[in-house]
């Protein structure tokens, strides 16, 4: 089983799909639905398998140009190929309500406006 994402990213030739039934294993609990992949699931298994390698070499470089056989500018050149790839991840996303309630802080708004614009 630890495989079959290999062979399901294989199969599915880079196209975009949604998965429609997840089971937990061990389990006799199914959820079914719509399910988007993560990004980096929706890499290719080559990327995917550089991505992996990278993590596991803890971001050294040069155990990746030992391990594929590559130089360091190609190593470069593939994980901004493979970034490229996803979406930027904010880490400090701000909360929801942020902004009104530093609006109603700074006086520029009233607290009916705030409550209504927390509320919609």
């Amino acid at each position: 089983m630890s495989q079959d994402w290999q062979e399901l990213t294989k199969l599915t030739r880079g196209e975009p799909f949604t998965i429609e039934k997840v089971k937990l294993v061990d389990r006799d609990i199914s959820i079914e639905g719509g399910f988007t992949l993560p990004p980096l699931a929706m890499l290719r298994v080559e990327d995917q398998l550089f991505v992996a390698a990278f993590i596991r070499s803890h971001g050294s470089i040069k155990e990746m140009e030992a391990l594929f056989g590559i130089s360091y500018p190609t190593v470069k050149n593939r994980l901004n190929a493979i970034s490229a790839q996803l979406p930027f991840v904010d880490v400090n996303p701000p909360s929801p309500g942020k902004d009104v309630l530093d609006q109603l802080d700074k006086g520029e708004i009233s607290v009916e406006e705030a409550l209504a614009r927390l509320k919609g």
